[in-house]
């Protein structure tokens, strides 16, 4: 529910009651992951998605229904063999969805109340709730925040539940995590949500050449913070980059060095001018960022791995440079090389081929979750059923 927190917040700040639907678990192909959520008020105004439209109308009744009887359910919906317009996945899949009302004095209401509000003010949260587990805990949150601290009840199983959930937080992850009694990690006690929100994932783009300003705009769309950086003022300006976060007048080595950079950046080089490459290639590659990528022809490629090694990277350290940057679409402008570009990222950043869909046999959805972004976003691919 983190993914609506925006509306939300402002929703429980004016005092209206709602019903949370929330995927708590996906199996197969499914086009919105775990922490995906659609929220509908007592005036039936709804915000937000669990299916990208298949099950939405079904889950839309079971909203007004949570707010009528004030009971919080788990509901399974999958593909319908004998009419694939009727209720169900269409796409084959299969969701859990967790429809908690959200009433004037429901129990947890308190709890979720201060997790939307830290999310809506920027500040890095994990809100896990009881998806699997006794009647009387369904859907009860527990807040936690980065130090550790927590605020909801979930008896005996506080502090663990606390540490799970910080975790996760610390990875910048949304999952699951199974609790037994004792606080061990054992299938048959309780399952948790966690869904983290955390900063939006930098990109950080060298070269304030028109290639950049292009990829810019498609970085943003992705749901990134965009960083521009080049030595020469006379091009690193706001009026050729208005979309861009933050623009910065540095030599992009240096400037990369003292920045702060963690698994889920990226780092597109697009000068390909050896005096700004190598230094800055040679810091990048040693870093344990999520994507580092280089503009240049296959010879200018070529030309860029030599000086490389002569300034000491290894073979190791060379083979995470994706260089030529982009896939192959034949892109010939900005715009059509931005779109290239940011297709590489997004199947580096969910274990994509790159290739066409049509005849691959490849899976479409694949495992493994992302942050809640503070933006809104919940990773950077759009997914379709």
């Amino acid at each position: 529910m983190l993914d609506i927190a925006t509306e939300l917040h402002r929703w429980a700040e004016e005092g209206r009651e709602f019903a949370v639907a929330t995927v708590v678990a996906v199996g197969g192909s499914a086009p919105r992951g775990p922490g995906a959520a659609l929220a509908v008020d007592t005036e039936g105004t709804v915000i937000g998605s669990v299916s990208g439209g298949c099950v939405e109308g079904a889950v839309y009744d079971l909203c007004g229904q949570a707010l009528q009887d004030g009971e919080t359910v788990v509901e399974r919906f999958g593909h319908s063999d004998e009419d694939a317009f009727e209720v169900g996945l269409t796409c084959g899949g299969v969701i859990d969805v967790m429809i908690t009302p959200v009433r004037a004095n429901a129990p947890g209401r308190t709890v979720l109340a201060a997790a939307l509000s830290t999310v809506a003010r920027g500040e890095p949260t994990a809100l896990a709730r009881v998806v699997r587990g006794p009647a009387e805990l369904l859907g009860r949150p527990l807040l936690v925040r980065p130090d550790g601290s927590y605020e909801g009840d979930l008896g005996e199983l506080d502090r663990t539940a606390a540490a799970e959930a910080r975790a996760l937080l610390d990875a910048g992850r949304t999952g699951t995590v199974e609790l037994s009694a004792d606080g061990s990690h054992c299938p048959g006690g309780l399952t948790l949500l966690v869904e983290s929100s955390v900063p939006p994932p930098r990109m950080i783009v060298f070269g304030a050449i028109d290639f950049a300003a292009a990829l810019v705009r498609a970085a943003k769309f992705l749901g990134y913070h965009v960083t521009v950086c080049d030595a020469r003022s006379v091009f690193a300006t706001r009026a050729r980059f208005p979309e861009a976060d933050d623009i910065v007048v540095d030599w992009p080595h240096r400037y990369l060095r003292g920045t702060a950079t963690d698994a889920r950046t990226v780092v597109c080089v697009l000068t390909h001018d050896a005096k700004f490459d190598v230094p800055l290639l040679k810091e990048a590659l040693r870093m344990p960022v999520a994507f580092v990528g280089a503009m240049g022809s296959r010879r200018t490629h070529a030309d860029r791995e030599r000086r490389l090694r002569e300034v000491g990277l290894t073979s190791r350290e060379l083979a995470r440079l994706r260089s030529p940057i982009g896939l192959d679409l034949g892109a010939r402008t900005p715009e059509e090389t931005a779109l290239s570009i940011a297709a590489e990222i997004v199947a580096a950043r969910r274990g994509g081929t790159g290739v066409p869909l049509t005849g691959s046999g490849t899976p479409i959805h694949r495992d493994g979750q992302e942050p809640i972004h503070r933006d809104g976003g919940e990773g950077s691919a759009v997914a379709a059923a």
